[in-house]
């Protein structure tokens, strides 16, 4: 039988176990989905829409687990909830590389080398571009990073609002009326159908997954079927089914009848299942997938995600012919633009914060874990 690790405590180097190589893993569906199709890419080599958006999605899952876990302990060491200090690390660990993108962006659209107006200036700086229909190609996977800025700036005030326990039982709810939103806006607001896919509203249950499981985990941890469940072979459905629903998403752009299925069904088994692979994996990270995803290659790649998240747009389009969006130039590309954002601009403002931070320091007994120096957003298309 496994043994049952630190699951969902830090290490003491301030890490959750495994959760920076999922976040390798939810990179590496999407940087394949995107690289496919781009000039030289083997075209036996069929990368499908779905790992993209199956990435995006476990990303999702991601952030609501981890931020939602660092509420609960800090709630529990204080007995509230500093907005003030969410938002400053929040500040100084998203905006300063997204603008940095942003503001790369805006010179090459001056220079002529980019064809980006100002209204997509404006929603990528506001985040609201999960609600632009019209989003150029350099900055559309931004779709994602809006929707998580939008749970950043409304979960915590929940949470200080109504507590944790209330805002448990509230994100519960949210898995049960997300796919009944996207139904209804599926056959009464037509017109908006095509925000189903990037809308908050209709992403929030997979944020809302990973807040239910944080919440739950002191019961999960003393349930025994449960963790019997995690170690059987039985669990082996759990990602099958994930995948399944996953392509059933793809399929579903042509035919209504599987798209209504999978917005409401499709869409809430792959989060619920993420939620319970993610606790798997991090449960049990001395097993053979453990030590796969705690591995250092594949942290390193995990905690350069936000990177490349960021800068795989201007290398990975599959409509361009120019050099750079040649494999495995491309690729290569992507590291390398990636690896200088994360060391001239992401650690440089890290430093900053923890500087700001030691001066706003709040006594407590509860170390607060340095999982959320990366974020779990990342995007498809």
């Amino acid at each position: 039988m496994l043994k049952q690790g630190s699951a969902v405590e830090a290490t003491a180097s301030g890490r959750i176990p495994s959760l920076d190589g999922l976040r390798a893993f939810s990179i590496g569906m999407v940087l394949f989905a995107h690289v496919s199709g781009t000039r030289f890419f083997p075209s036996f080599v069929d990368a499908r829409r779905d790992l993209g958006n199956l990435g995006v999605r476990i990303f999702f899952v991601i952030s609501g687990f981890l931020i939602t876990k660092l509420l609960i302990e800090e709630d529990a060491s204080h007995g509230s909830v500093s907005l003030k200090h969410f938002y400053l690390r929040r500040v100084f660990r998203i905006f300063p590389p997204a603008y940095f993108y942003i503001g790369v962006a805006a010179v090459l659209t001056w220079q002529g080398l980019l064809d980006l107006h100002l209204n997509d200036f404006a929603h990528a700086l506001t985040y609201t571009l999960n609600y632009e229909q019209v989003r150029q190609w350099h900055f559309i996977h931004l779709w994602s990073l809006s929707v998580e800025e939008q749970f950043y700036l409304l979960w915590p005030v929940a949470i200080c609002l109504i507590g944790v326990r209330k805002s448990v039982i509230l994100a519960g709810m949210v898995l049960i009326a997300a796919p009944l939103t996207r139904l209804g806006m599926w056959y009464f607001l037509p017109d908006l159908r095509w925000t189903i896919g990037t809308a908050f509203q209709t992403n929030a249950d997979a944020l809302a997954a990973g807040c239910v499981l944080a919440g739950i985990l002191p019961w999960l941890s003393k349930n025994r079927s449960y963790l019997s469940f995690l170690t059987s072979k039985w669990f082996l459905v759990v990602p099958a089914a994930v995948f399944g629903a996953a392509s059933l998403l793809a399929w579903a752009e042509s035919d209504w009848r599987i798209n209504i299925v999978s917005v409401s069904i499709g869409m809430t088994v792959m989060n619920v299942g993420i939620a319970l692979c993610i606790d798997r994996c991090v449960r049990f990270e001395s097993d053979f997938l453990g030590r796969m995803l705690n591995a250092r290659p594949v942290v390193f790649v995990g905690v350069l995600s936000y990177s490349l998240y960021l800068w795989q747009e201007p290398f990975l389009d599959r409509t361009a012919n120019g050099l750079i969006h040649w494999f495995p130039l491309n690729l290569i590309l992507t590291f390398a633009a990636a690896l200088f954002s994360y060391y001239v601009v992401e650690r440089p403002f890290l430093r900053l914060r923890r500087r700001f931070e030691g001066r706003l320091v709040r006594p407590s007994s509860v170390r607060q874990p340095r999982a959320d120096e990366t974020p779990a957003s990342t995007a498809a298309n």
